[in-house]
Order: structure tokens, then C-alpha cells, then sequence
């Protein structure tokens, strides 16, 4: 076979059965192709997770129709966490044909506890190397090192010196690779057999990414130094005592050219920052100029043309995996913060070429969000990939570590590009904390009432068909969520309007001994999109100023302090949009908002698009399903034509993928 997909899908022929039950331990069936190609063939999936949950998606959405005597394509039911269906309710076995997949079958010479740790998207590789080896069974650390070397192009017998183990920390750390711990263990141990990296703190570079930006960092002045020394003498610079956070060697190669190739990407997507030199003249002439702060209008002039053009080159393809979207979302953040940072009196309108980029990235993020996005909803919540994943997500830290607490902030309204200068912000005024950034999807469309709401619920929009239209019901689904995670009423809080003022309230719920988990809403960015006249470069100034003033700060030295576990992401981005009319449907729509347009009925959304013929009819993906929304194109809005606003609810990578930052304090 081609593909190790091809033993599953070719199990699924439509019209065998209306109801198939799957017995898949190993989450296969979740992996993105498998979704997809699943419901190219008709089927739709209803993962087996949680009693009540199912009980209601598949009365509601299949019985009922089955009763009335319509025609379905055949429901996927999964269970993800044993080989057995025994414990699946009696109708269900009784109506449903039996299927069983399981890795062991799929790579029979490999081990198996291996194996379960690796993403499923990552086995592709992993068959092809299988197929094209052929190597024979393999146990526990054979089969690391045969993963290792295949999947992630890492042999340890091969690094022998400084530059090769910078180049695979520098791939895994930029690309933001998922290596399974399993996997780093045995690196580290191959790693330590001999002296070569004695005095490296090889576990903690490995491991830690944010650390191993850190170490690059406190090297890279350092660097600069010897650079100057050696082409004004020829002579090396005589070390110094240096103080460093991160320990280990001083003296990095980033000229070699195994780790230059990296360094441009790195400067410019905000990975690594650029420093001031007192021989600027000097090095600015050398391929070190991009680390090097200048003039800042020549600075920026040069940093966003080199963006545009690494993002054009980056733009991820058809048929890319969601890790490729959110990892590309980092770099077209960075752009946003450049193009709309103001510097003296340098014109902030866009040039040409970010104008055709941004068009070309829309239709590729749109295209692909109509292939892949149904499939992002069952993936399993270990990375959290979507909004609703990550209380499931925290609970199994909870449910880890009794002494566990956490606290999940979630800023209404803020897009990532606002995050990166909500973070400047916080460092002015806080230096040692640290933030391991990543990135979810919001929910379509992307509004408060649909998309925070799910984060809150812990489960998709689907599941609150009643209070869809409102916010009002978010603290009894978030309190709901965590009682089905067997914590009590009183462990739980919510707090909603914080941004502004004093943290009397959030003091006041914290300050019960029992509390475990808090959820609050900062709806500060969302009020500074709403009365916004000046734009995105408006709104970055505003998030600006409301970062560097005492609020955030003093709410994480609260959360910190009380040995808060915390995350902070968002519900939705916002875009500058141009309009393109308002329909006049009257009180037809349910929802009337600038980006989106909702309704209840088809045949009104369709009458509605007659007018605005490149509108989205987007399906109602993981929504109730009288829930229709019409979707503005582009960055177009619903508004009086070629009016200007800051808005949200369509499908644009800023309103869609939004962050999702742990944030901790170093030791001091």
C-alpha cells in the first residue's frame, strides 16, 4: 500500500451500514487525512469520549433523522482509549457494523510504546522509511534511534561537534518540532557517552525551546565582539566572565554555514532580537546586519522587505498540516507588528508586494480552511489544536498533579500580531518572565458568543445551541466542564469585564484556600477594537499603551505568587476591513455583525448572497444547524461601502489563529 491510511479507508465504503463502531486505542482515526478522507466518502465522526456528550450529538443529529426515515451516510463512532467495544451502549452495538485499528498492525516491527508517542501525522515519514529499510523487528531503542534518524533526520552518531548539535537544535527549535520525550532520552543519553558536550546543558537545551532562544541570545553580543576584534586585528578577543542566565559554552559559530542559514529567519520572525554595537559601522557591512540595531526607519525598511519576501517563499501549501498554519501565523504576526510599528514619520501604508502577499496568503489559508477544517474539530486536545481543547488540555495537568492550580486568562479580542506587542509591553515592566508561545484556531465564525464561549464550554458550539447568540451562560459551562472533571463548585471561579481598574474582585475569589482553576475574561482589546477609528496601526498603539500601564502585570504577579499555573490566549483576532455595502435583509439574520452575517434559514442566506455573490456560505462546521453563517470575503466587511474599520468574524489568518502562551517567572 501507498499510504498507512489506505489499510483504514479502504474500509469505509459508503452505503455498507449506517452505522459503523470503531475500536481505535490509538487515535488513528483523528489523524487529519484519515479525517478527511473519511468524510470525502460520506461518513461523518462522533468521537465515543464522553457519555452524555455523544448521547446528544447522536440522537439529535442522526436518530432523529433515522427515525424520520431519511437517509445519512454512515456515523463513525470512536473509542479512543481501548481495543474493546464491549463497554459501548447496547443500540449502538446492537445496529452498528465493527471495525479495529491499531498501530502494532501498521508497523509490526517497531515498538509499539515508541510509536504511541509520536503525533499521527508524523507517521507517513515513518512508513516510507519502514517500507524503503525493511528493518526488521526492533526493540525499544532501536526503534528510538531508527524514529530518530528517519522521521526527524537526527543521528547522534554524527554529532561530534558544536556546529551539528546547534543545527539540530536549530531545525527542531524553529520549526517548533514535537519530539516525544521517549525520544529525547535517548538522544541525550547517546549524546553523553562521551566528553564532546561536556559543560553544554544538553538536557535543558534540548528540551526547552524557549531556553535554547535564551542561550542563542546572551551569545550573540558575544559573538558580535569576537567578529569586531577579529577584523579590526586578525586576533581573537581574550574571553571574559560573562553573566549568563543559561550556562554553557560562550563562544557560538554562528558563521558557520550550517547555523548562518538559520540566523536571518530567526532575526526577523522575533525569535532572536537585534542589539545595539559600538562598531555598528563595522559589522552592518558583514552578514551580521540583521542583529544589529541602526537607524530604525533603515531597520524596519529593511526587516519587512526580508519578511515579505521569506513569507512568500513560506505560504503553506493545499495540502499542509495544521502545524503548518500555526507556524506560519508566527511569521505573519511579526509582518503585522512591522508594518503597522510606527517610526518617526514613516508612511505606514503597506507597499505593493505586502498587498499581492496578503491576497495570495487569504486565498491559500481560505482554500485550505474549506478542505481541512472540519478535521481540526476531533483532534485530540494533547497539543491543544482548537479553542474548545484546551480545558481538556488543563485538566490533565489537574488531574496530574493534585497541588496543581491554573488559571487560563483569555483576552477578548486579541490577535497575535497584538499579542507580540502586548508582550513588549509586559517584558518593560516584568524582564524575568518567560512565555512558551503557541498558537490555536478559533471557532467559525469568529465571534465572542461562538468561539470563547466553546473555549469556556470545553466542547464545540454544537453542544450550546441555546445560549449561541450570548455570553451569559460561559461561567455555569465552565464550572459544568470542571465538575465533569470531578472538581467541586467551590474549586472553581470565573470572573468576566477585567482590563481596567483595580483586582479587588479576582483577589477577593482567589483568596479561597480550595480554589484550583480560575477562568478569566480581559475584555480590554475587544473595547479598543469596537471604538477604533485609526486602523490596525491604531489598535497596536492602543494595546501598547494598555500593556505598559500596571493591570496585566499586577494580575500575573497575583496569579504567580498564589503558584497559579498560567495560559493566556484569545477568542478571536480582528483585521482592517474595507466595506462593501450592508445588506438590507431587515430582521431576517440572527447575527448582524460587520465580518459575518448569521441565519436560520438557508433560503434567506441564500437570497442575501444573490447580492453579494463572493460571500462564504460557510457550512455550519461543528455549529447548531440552523446556525448559517455568511462570511464577508477577504478583508472585506458588511458596511457602507469603502468604509474603514477594525472588525472580526471571517476567516483571515489574524481573526482565526490566535495565541496560546504559557507564561511563567525565572528565577531570579
Amino acid at each position: 500500500m501507498s499510504s498507512w491510511r489506505d489499510q483504514i479507508l479502504k474500509e469505509f465504503t459508503p452505503k455498507v451500514s449506517r452505522l459503523t463502531l470503531v475500536a481505535d486505542p490509538d487515535s488513528l482515526l483523528l489523524e487529519e487525512k484519515i479525517l478527511e478522507g473519511i468524510r470525502e466518502q460520506g461518513f461523518e465522526l462522533i468521537p465515543f469520549e464522553d457519555h452524555v456528550a455523544f448521547r446528544y450529538a447522536y440522537e439529535s443529529k442522526f436518530r432523529s433523522r433515522w427515525d424520520r426515515g431519511e437517509e445519512t451516510d454512515l456515523v463513525v463512532v470512536l473509542r479512543s482509549q481501548a481495543s474493546d467495544l464491549g463497554s459501548l451502549p447496547y443500540d449502538l452495538l446492537e445496529s452498528g457494523r465493527r471495525l479495529s485499528f491499531n498501530l502494532g498492525k501498521i508497523f509490526p516491527n517497531l515498538s509499539y510504546p515508541v510509536l504511541a508517542a509520536l503525533d499521527r501525522g508524523d507517521l507517513d515519514i515513518l512508513y516510507e522509511a519502514q517500507k524503503r529499510h525493511t528493518p526488521g523487528h526492533l526493540g525499544d531503542n532501536a526503534t528510538k534511534e531508527f524514529v530518530l534518524r528517519h522521521l526527524f533526520e537526527i543521528a547522534p552518531e554524527l554529532i561530534k561537534q558544536p556546529t551539528d548539535l546547534l543545527r539540530v537544535l536549530l531545525r527542531r527549535h524553529y520549526r517548533g518540532l514535537r519530539i516525544p520525550a521517549i525520544l529525547d532520552e535517548r538522544f541525550i543519553q547517546l549524546l553523553r557517552q562521551d566528553n564532546t558536550f561536556e559543560g553544554w546543558p544538553i538536557e535543558t537545551l534540548i528540551s526547552d525551546r524557549e531556553a535554547f532562544f535564551t542561550f542563542l541570545q546572551e551569545r550573540w553580543p558575544i559573538f558580535l565582539n569576537s567578529k569586531v576584534t577579529k577584523e579590526e586585528t586578525g586576533a581573537r578577543e581574550d574571553e571574559k566572565p560573562y553573566g549568563l542566565a543559561i550556562k554553557g559554552p560562550v563562544d557560538l559559530p554562528f558563521d558557520h554555514h550550517d547555523i548562518r542559514v538559520y540566523m536571518d529567519s530567526l532575526f526577523l520572525e522575533g525569535l532572536l532580537h537585534s542589539v545595539s554595537h559600538e562598531h555598528a559601522d563595522i559589522l552592518t557591512k558583514t552578514w551580521v546586519r540583521i542583529g544589529i540595531r541602526t537607524d530604525p526607519s533603515e531597520d524596519r525598511s529593511r526587516r519587512l522587505n526580508m519578511l515579505i519576501e521569506n513569507l512568500q517563499a513560506s505560504i503553506p501549501s493545499e495540502d499542509a498540516r495544521h502545524g503548518d498554519w500555526l507556524h506560519f501565523a508566527r511569521g505573519w504576526a511579526e509582518l503585522s507588528l512591522q508594518v503597522h510599528e510606527q517610526v518617526d514619520d514613516t508612511n505606514q501604508t503597506a507597499p505593493q508586494s505586502l498587498k499581492y502577499l496578503q491576497t495570495q496568503v487569504d486565498a491559500a489559508f481560505t482554500s485550505w480552511l474549506a478542505r481541512r477544517y472540519a478535521g481540526l474539530v476531533n483532534l485530540p486536545p494533547v497539543p491543544p489544536v482548537m479553542l474548545h481543547h484546551i480545558p481538556r488540555f488543563l485538566s490533565r495537568r489537574v488531574g496530574e498533579n493534585r497541588n496543581c492550580k491554573m488559571a487560563l486568562l483569555l483576552v477578548d479580542g486579541l490577535s497575535f500580531d497584538q499579542w507580540l506587542v502586548m508582550r513588549e509591553g509586559l517584558v518593560s515592566r516584568r524582564p524575568h518572565l518567560i512565555f512558551r508561545e503557541n498558537a490555536v484556531f478559533a471557532w467559525i465564525p469568529t465571534i465572542t458568543s461562538v468561539s470563547r464561549q466553546a473555549a469556556f464550554a470545553g466542547r464545540p458550539p454544537f453542544f450550546f445551541p441555546n445560549s449561541i447568540q450570548i455570553t451569559d451562560k460561559e461561567s455555569a459551562l465552565w464550572i459544568q466542564f470542571w465538575a465533569d472533571q470531578g472538581l467541586s463548585q467551590n474549586q472553581v471561579v470565573y470572573v468576566r469585564g477585567l482590563g481596567d481598574g483595580g483586582l479587588n474582585s479576582v483577589e477577593e475569589v482567589l483568596s479561597h484556600s480550595q480554589v484550583r482553576v480560575a477562568g478569566l475574561v480581559i475584555d480590554k482589546v475587544d473595547k479598543i477594537m469596537h471604538g477604533m477609528e485609526l486602523g490596525a496601526t491604531g489598535m497596536h498603539n492602543q494595546v501598547r499603551q494598555w500593556a505598559q500601564q500596571p493591570y496585566m502585570v499586577a494580575l500575573l504577579d497575583l496569579l504567580l505568587d498564589r503558584h497559579f499555573c498560567v495560559f493566556l490566549t484569545s477568542d478571536h483576532g480582528n483585521i482592517e476591513a474595507e466595506g462593501c455595502g450592508r445588506p438590507a435583509e431587515g430582521l431576517v439574520a440572527d447575527l448582524r455583525g460587520e465580518r459575518v452575517r448569521v441565519y436560520s434559514d438557508a433560503l434567506l442566506r441564500n437570497k442575501v448572497q444573490e447580492r453579494f455573490p463572493s460571500a462564504i456560505k460557510w457550512p455550519p462546521v461543528g455549529l447548531p444547524e440552523d446556525y448559517l453563517p455568511l462570511i464577508a470575503p477577504g478583508r472585506l466587511a458588511f458596511v457602507r461601502e469603502g468604509e474603514q474599520i477594525v472588525s472580526h468574524g471571517g476567516l483571515s489568518i489574524e481573526e482565526l489563529i490566535v495565541p496560546l502562551v504559557q507564561i511563567e517567572r525565572r528565577d531570579t
